[in-house]
């Protein structure tokens, strides 16, 4: 299966050398292997972190300029996961997917994005200078969600625009729900253009048989993964992986390096090298275990009055071809109470901390770190909050039809650098928004930096306050003013 020898860690087996050699430091950082740290935090962390929080030198090579044991790192990344190249982002896979972009798109070209696209994307497309092409995910109104764009979608938005220069695709979905990645692969190739896709919520896919197909087994040619968030890498570490065929890897490379810093933890990196192994040696057994897990939960979950866990049932809807089953979102409107609710009560009463929550879900990530001890603790917490709530009679209202998007009469990058000025969003009809504008559920932005304020997004607002619905995304938390470009 691989290439390479997975069992190889070569930047953690590096700075175990480097401690080994008990090395005097004269180089930063300046709390020289933990002699300068405060106590009570050493005393927390432990010695050993410190140890290995080193600066670039020859034994533990260059993250910028790899050609020892980080390039070797890289490589085995990219042996595992099936990709030409992989590169290590410590800037989190908001950096990788800025990184994408800016390698795809320049000033004035067109990138075709869903909708509902991480703050990231939109971070890519205002220092790129490109200009978006949005497409409409699929909408679950049952429970309160977007579901992923598709392949119609996709086919019928590069028809529109014969001459954008990339597409960029969420999969699998915060909620873990999957598209036909495959084909819009191969409708976005008839184009000779590149498919990129954020792939942040997918570090596991391709390890295991139970989970959806990855976006390098789909024949994608980018794709940045949150390594962080599933496979057991530390916060803010996460993978970009390149096919070189459309793709310039040299390109990539640098467009990272312009955007990561020059003084990259070692500590996070050697999690990224042994994470890498782990899922590599040992991640079909492990992600079993998750997915037995997460599978239990949803059952015993879906046999509470009031909650609802989705689960294989949803597949073959628009926008759903097949599921992450560790992904648990438990959809609690029929309790009468919000999304938001539920996650302060497990929370406060029951130190019980979810992923997210929005207005009618929570959700819970599965991976192979959760016991079944912890799982009982979540399902018994949950049936004690339905006794508590259940059959009130306050089930949560259906979500408002999103006006269509808007005309965009600035692209994102001159409305976010130009002069801005607020109003009254009932007054601000016809004007250009300088800002965002979101409701949750579903979490799609109704109005982007360089888009026309239409009345229909106005009266769209104030029927969503009207309803109790989350509005959010401008300075004045209240949403009674927007910042429109003067």
């Amino acid at each position: 299966m691989y290439k390479l020898d997975q069992s190889e860690t070569p930047l953690f087996d590096a700075l175990m050398e480097y401690v080994n050699r008990n090395t005097i430091p004269f180089h930063v950082p300046g709390h020289k292997k933990g002699n300068g740290i405060d106590e009570e935090f050493k005393k927390f962390m432990g010695e050993n972190p410190f140890k290995i929080d080193v600066t670039v030198f020859k034994l533990v090579d260059s993250l910028h300029h790899p050609t020892g044991p980080i390039k070797r790192a890289q490589q085995l990344a990219a042996d595992a996961y099936g990709s030409d190249a992989a590169f290590f982002s410590i800037h989190g896979t908001s950096g990788a997917i800025q990184t994408m972009i800016m390698s795809v798109v320049n000033s004035g070209d067109k990138i075709i994005i869903p909708r509902n696209v991480h703050k990231s994307v939109t971070a890519g497309i205002i220092l790129s200078g490109a200009i978006p092409v949005y497409m409409q995910p699929e909408l679950d109104k049952t429970i309160g969600i977007a579901h992923g764009v598709t392949s119609e979608t996709v086919e019928d938005t590069l028809k529109q625009n014969p001459d954008a220069k990339a597409v960029l695709i969420i999969n699998p979905t915060y909620y873990g729900v999957a598209a036909d990645i495959k084909k819009i692969s191969d409708i976005v190739h008839s184009y000779d253009i590149p498919l990129i896709v954020d792939e942040a919520h997918g570090p596991h896919l391709g390890f295991n048989d139970n989970l959806p197909i990855s976006a390098m087994q789909a024949g994608a040619d980018m794709c940045s993964q949150s390594t962080h968030k599933i496979i057991g890498a530390m916060t803010q570490c996460s993978l970009l992986h390149v096919r070189s065929e459309r793709i310039d890897i040299h390109r990539v490379q640098q467009v990272l390096s312009l955007l990561q810093t020059t003084s990259p933890s070692y500590v996070l990196m050697a999690s990224l090298d042994c994470a890498r192994r782990q899922i590599a040696l040992y991640g079909k057994e492990l992600l079993s275990k998750a997915i037995d897990l997460s599978s239990y939960a949803r059952y015993k979950i879906n046999n509470i009055p009031g909650l609802y866990c989705f689960g294989e049932e949803i597949v073959g809807n628009p926008g759903v071809v097949s599921l992450d089953p560790t992904k648990i979102t438990i959809t609690c409107r029929d309790l009468g109470i919000t999304g938001y609710d539920l996650d302060m009560i497990l929370s406060n009463k029951y130190h019980i901390q979810m992923e997210l929550s929005d207005l009618y879900n929570i959700l819970a990530v599965g991976s192979f770190g959760d016991t079944k001890e912890n799982i009982d603790a979540l399902i018994n917490s949950l049936e004690e909050v339905s006794k508590e709530y259940y059959g009130r009679g306050n089930r949560k209202s259906d979500f408002l039809d999103i006006p269509p998007i808007p005309v965009q009469l600035k692209i994102p990058r001159d409305a976010f650098n130009s002069e801005k000025t607020p109003v009254l969003l009932k007054d601000s009809i016809g004007m250009i928004s300088g800002e965002f504008l979101m409701a949750y559920p579903p979490g799609i932005p109704v109005l982007c930096p360089g888009e026309e304020i239409t009345k229909e997004i106005v009266d769209y607002v104030q029927e969503l306050k009207d309803t109790g619905l989350y509005v959010q995304g401008t300075e004045d938390p209240e949403v009674e003013y927007i910042k429109v470009v003067k």
